[in-house]
């Protein structure tokens, strides 16, 4: 009777202790096998899934990677939402949270005024003071309440969330100037509000100008389906003026007012979830991005992911500039310790571990397509390559550079590529193909390196661009066929044979140009012909070994080679030597 097939989930990376659990088999049968396949690992040492799998094959299980985890992986806006949805829906674990506020409307009606009132007329002066720079988001407080206000500059980023029908904003404030009206880009933001049923506030700015009109903006808007509650609809509005600071604290307090209506809550407890608002390269303190956390909270040393980037969080600010040790639900927050800039709207959530976090940046950039630099099939030699890089950014430029690297007898072949420390499974992918492995910021694991020093797989490690590009150049260039120069030293007119042999012939001759050097290489020429080559084994002149004879001199040649020299032919000295060349 078979034994039957026992089934085990494993993750991306897991240490041989682990796997010993997991396997309930004991550590040193794990060891054992794990020798058998060319791999030295100690019971804390971690090994890559790949290559946990194949142990447990031999040892009579079927793996497949952790769903739980491949499913962190995927985090896009669009799960998020869902995520938030099904969160939602449970009431479980729920606590109040801020609400999240966005201002729409047309260009030019105060949008971005309004944002800077509230911010200056809330946000405390000492706070305020601390704000040095434009931001995407901040936070006020109003009846001991906190806002969040999130800026969405332009028509742009405006349709650019209408086409992915979310909105990361639970309260819309829909701003129309009072001496303008209804434009083509209100009507584009009401149709758009009306799609996501977003609770929506309209604030009539510029009442303080002598032209204003509210009452006939009101009606304009009513003929679009934005029903005042005087009106016998359920939309407040406020007559505000941003600019001279008029009914600001309304606006503020109707905010709160939809707010209590609406009941906004998220889980504080689980690991926090937030989309990236922007994101920049610092050049002293590296990739910096400012996220808004959804749900969940974010903490000081946590591994995350965010799109094709990752990394380890070490520090945490608030918009004013305080660092915070966590950042719960409806903060915005500027994190720092990624690998990489994200991309704005990227979902940054919490991973496991170090490994998870690199391995599912990878799944992100794998989604784009392989990154393999393939050449052609041809005779000529061939460089090939498996590259690491710490960054996306990195990565990007090294094959940029590389694939610009252009030879007609040497192929360059890139054959993996991908952002993480080097591992089992890339040491096993050089094996393939006699690979050098290139890792730039990037180390092997303790089991790689063994690993490879087993199979005699080279792994060069670099920290500048140029250096890692420059050596790349001189392995392909050691490649090259050396170029042969050839040097004429001088002509001798045979004048007599001396001796006949199979192999050698003694010569007598005038040298008629140049001079006769020992050792050169020569060349019978019959008629302005080459008829043949040889060398000359010894010179002499009046029966003397000599080292050169000059011009109009006559010697005697030693000369050895398959051709049959004749008197009248001219014999040609020259000297090769051997030159390395350079891509």
């Amino acid at each position: 009777m078979e034994t039957p097939v026992k089934n085990v989930t494993l993750p991306s990376s897991v240490t041989v202790k682990k796997l010993s659990e997991l396997l309930d088999t004991p550590v040193n049968a794990i060891i054992t096998e794990l020798m058998k396949n060319g791999i030295l690992a100690t019971i804390n040492e971690e090994i890559d899934f790949e290559t946990a799998s194949v142990i447990a094959s031999d040892l009579g299980f079927e793996t497949e990677l952790s769903l739980e985890e491949s499913s962190e992986s995927v985090i896009t806006l669009e799960s998020m939402n869902k995520i938030l949805s099904e969160e939602k829906d449970s009431g479980k674990n729920l606590s109040p949270r801020p609400p999240v506020v966005t201002i729409l409307g047309h260009v030019d009606h105060g949008k971005t005024t309004l944002l800077d009132t509230i911010r200056k007329a809330s946000v405390a002066s000492g706070e305020a003071g601390g704000i040095t720079q434009h931001i995407s988001a901040y936070q006020v407080k109003k009846q001991k309440q906190l806002i969040t206000f999130v800026d969405t500059p332009g028509h742009e980023a405006f349709a650019a969330m209408r086409k992915r029908g979310l909105s990361i904003a639970d309260i819309a404030i829909l701003v129309v100037a009072a001496d303008d009206g209804v434009r083509p880009q209100t009507k584009e933001v009401i149709t758009y509000l009306k799609e996501r049923k977003l609770p929506v506030i309209v604030a009539i700015n510029k009442i303080d100008k002598p032209d204003a009109k509210p009452e006939r903006v009101k009606q304009e808007l009513a003929e679009h389906g934005i029903l005042f509650e005087e009106w016998g609809g359920d939309t407040i509005c406020n007559e505000i003026s941003a600019k001279n600071n008029i009914n600001i604290d309304k606006l503020l307090e109707s905010i709160l007012l939809v707010a209590e209506v609406n009941d906004f809550r998220a889980d504080q407890k689980r690991d926090g979830l937030a989309v990236v608002l922007e994101s920049h390269l610092d050049p002293q303190k590296g990739p910096i991005a400012t996220v808004l956390i959804r749900t969940g909270s974010l903490k000081v040393g946590q591994d995350i992911v965010a799109g094709k980037t990752f990394g380890r969080i070490r520090r945490i600010e608030d918009f004013t500039g305080r660092s915070l040790e966590s950042a719960g639900p409806s903060v915005p927050a500027t994190l720092y310790g990624f690998h990489d800039t994200p991309q704005v709207n990227d979902i940054t959530h919490v991973v496991s571990n170090k490994g998870q976090a690199r391995l599912y940046s990878r799944e992100a950039i794998s989604k784009d397509g392989p990154r393999l630099i393939a050449t052609e099939e041809t005779e000529n030699k061939k460089l090939t390559l498996v590259i690491k890089a710490d960054v996306q950014g990195s990565l990007e430029a090294i094959l940029q550079i590389l694939d610009s690297i252009h030879s007609d007898e040497i192929s360059l072949q890139i054959i993996g590529s991908a952002v993480g420390t080097i591992t089992e499974s890339d040491i096993r992918i050089a094996e393939t193909a006699n690979a050098l492995v290139v890792g730039f910021n990037s180390e092997p694991t303790a089991v790689a390196k063994r690993m490879a020093e087993k199979s005699g797989i080279e792994i060069a490690t670099y920290n500048i661009i140029y250096k890692l590009v420059e050596n790349i150049k001189d392995r392909m260039s050691d490649m090259l066929p050396p170029e042969i120069i050839r040097t004429d030293s001088g002509r001798l007119s045979v004048l007599a044979i001396f001796k006949n042999g199979k192999r050698d012939m003694i010569l007598g001759g005038r040298v008629s140009d140049g001079k006769m050097l020992r050792g050169s290489f020569l060349e019978i020429e019959r008629d302005g012909e080459v008829i043949g080559q040889g060398k000359m084994t010894n010179l002499q002149q009046n029966k003397q070994n000599v080292d050169e004879v000059g011009q109009g001199n006559e010697c005697g040649v030693v000369f050895e080679g398959g051709t049959r020299v004749m008197v009248g032919d001219t014999v040609i000295a020259y000297k090769e030597e051997e030159r390395k060349r350079t891509l």
